[in-house]
Order: structure tokens, then C-alpha cells, then sequence
């Protein structure tokens, strides 16, 4: 296990502002950390990276506790928390070479290498403030791998990216998981989270929910099925005499805004069995019911955040 975050809990004066959190990171494994505003995510990461100590529990890199032996456990971790701290006024490898100095072992052939690996070869000798955001913020990851870290964790490392960054930054990050990295992602964007990691944790108020695959969460989720039939009310009635399907009240249900959005208003939701979609199709029509319209909604990430945090607003 690379990362182990055993029981930790963090007392600010009378109150725990994080409580009972545990979880692993494994080697090669990219995990996401999710949790709404003031969940207590920036407070977790700067306590992996021993800027504040918790009160309780145990968190361990490699092995090594890291209040007890940070500099054994802390050599095996490359981090950006919050903005990558740069030079502008210097150039990519003078920034580099700069931060290079502090590690031990870390030639120009390491700082070669980490160019390379974060694909600024052709930048790397011009002014960093002539860098676009991404550029800074792969440069801010070069700086992080500069040790051969064997967890390299990132808080919110899409921030102010546009999409084409985004999808550049999505592939960079799963390239060093496939070279046997762990990489740990704090980030807002609950897609991207989905699209990215291979298991997330979400916490909310100090407490961590659930943990787990991402794929393997989300089906926690029942499915929904939409329908736009005509008549609706004879539809509905029909619907409700099927076996093992439920209408379900689409305000009450954590629906993506996409979703919602294209919902006609006599749009029916259901609960069902996508299996059983065909049969019903068929007993619609034979009743003299027009099916405008199904669509199969699979359960997201984000479905799943908004019931567990009971519709909390993330980061």
C-alpha cells in the first residue's frame, strides 16, 4: 500500500473538523478525493504532507508514519497543494534547476527526464511567464516528480483549464498511473472524476461516506428510465400496473442538470429494470398509448455526491 490514512481525525479548539477518515492508495491506482465546500479535503492533504499534524490516527507513505519519520515517509511524495509555487521572472528549467537543489540525487538528467515526461521540450527554456495556465501547472507537476515520488498528490490540478488542457492533463495523469504511480487527485469536477479515477472517496463535514471503485458506486444508484408518452396520465397508469416498476418524483431525485434540463414537462420518470424496457414498449403500444420517447439514464458520480451529501454544493 502506498498511501494509508488509518482513523485520522483533527480537533481545532471543542470542535473535529475531520473524523474517523480512512483510506488506502495503491500503487498504480489513481484516487479521487471529493467532498463539498469545507468537507475538510485541504485540511486532509496538508496532514498527508505533515503541514498539520492530526490528533488522532495514523497515516503512513511506503510504510513510514508520517509524524513520526516525515523525512523517510515524505521522500516517496511529490505534491502541488493548491497553485504550483513558480518563478515567473525565471525561465521553466531555471525554476527547475532551482528546486532541484533542495532534493538529493536530482541531476540535469533527472530534470531532462521530467521535461520529457510532461511534454515541455520545446518550452522549457522560455520565460515561465510566458506560459499558458497548463503549462505552468505541468511544470508545477515536473517539479513534484523531480524526486521519483511514488505517490504524487494534486489538489484540484484542472483549475482554470480549459477543456483542451483538461483532456491533455487527464492523459498525463493516467500515463504515470500505468508506469505504477499513485496518484491522488482532489478536484470539483465530478466528471472528470468519473472519467479519471479508478476508485474516489467522498467526505462531507470531516466525515468520509464511502470509498470505493468509481464504477462500483455509482451503480449504488438505481437507473432511470424516462418516458414521453401520449396520453401521459393513461401512460403513467399503465406503467404503474408493471411489475418492478416505480414513477418516481423527478424533484426528489438527484438528476444531472443535462438531464433535467431536457425533460419535457410530461416527461415520466421510472425506476426499472432496463431489461424489462422492450416488454413495456410493447404493452404501451398494444393499449393504444404513443411512445414519443424513452432514454435509459445510467446512474454518475455526481447522482451519487448530490444523495450522500444530501444535495451539498461541491468545491
Amino acid at each position: 500500500m502506498v498511501l494509508s490514512v488509518q482513523g485520522v481525525r483533527k480537533k481545532i479548539g471543542r470542535k473535529w473538523i475531520i473524523d474517523n477518515v480512512t483510506f488506502d492508495v495503491r500503487q498504480g491506482e489513481i484516487f479521487g478525493f471529493l467532498g463539498p465546500n469545507g468537507a475538510g479535503k485541504t485540511t486532509t492533504i496538508r496532514m498527508l504532507v505533515d503541514l498539520i499534524r492530526p490528533t488522532e490516527g495514523m497515516i503512513a507513505v511506503c510504510g513510514h508514519n508520517v509524524n513520526k519519520e516525515p523525512e523517510k515517509a515524505l521522500q516517496y511524495v511529490g505534491s502541488i497543494v493548491e497553485n504550483p509555487e513558480v518563478y515567473s521572472y525565471l525561465t521553466g528549467w531555471e525554476n527547475l534547476q532551482h528546486f532541484a537543489r533542495m532534493q538529493p540525487g536530482v541531476d540535469e538528467a533527472r530534470i531532462e527526464e521530467v521535461v520529457a515526461t510532461v511534454r515541455l521540450d520545446q518550452r522549457i527554456h522560455d520565460k515561465v511567464r510566458t506560459y499558458s495556465l497548463g503549462m505552468r501547472q505541468r511544470l508545477g507537476i515536473a517539479q513534484a516528480l523531480l524526486g521519483r515520488p511514488h505517490l504524487l498528490i494534486l489538489d484540484e490540478p484542472t483549475n482554470g483549464l480549459d477543456p483542451k488542457g483538461i483532456k491533455e492533463l487527464r492523459e498525463f495523469i493516467r500515463e504515470l498511473a500505468d508506469e505504477g504511480m499513485a496518484v491522488f487527485v482532489s478536484s470539483h469536477l465530478l466528471s472528470e472524476i468519473q472519467l479519471l479515477c479508478d476508485r474516489v472517496a467522498i467526505i462531507s463535514k470531516g466525515r468520509v461516506l464511502a470509498v470505493g471503485g468509481v464504477q462500483e458506486l455509482v451503480s449504488r444508484n438505481s437507473p432511470y428510465v424516462l418516458w414521453e408518452l401520449h396520453p401521459s396520465e393513461e401512460g403513467a397508469t399503465l406503467l404503474r400496473s408493471r411489475p418492478g416498476v416505480t414513477i418516481a418524483d423527478p424533484t426528489e431525485l438527484a438528476l444531472d442538470d443535462s438531464v433535467i434540463a431536457n425533460m419535457g414537462s410530461g416527461t415520466i420518470v421510472t425506476v426499472m429494470d432496463e431489461d424489462a424496457v422492450p416488454d413495456t414498449v410493447v404493452s404501451l403500444v398494444a393499449a393504444g398509448i404513443e411512445v414519443r420517447a424513452v432514454q435509459n439514464i445510467h446512474p454518475t458520480l455526481e447522482q451519487l455526491f448530490l444523495k450522500l451529501t444530501e444535495g451539498e454544493t461541491i468545491d
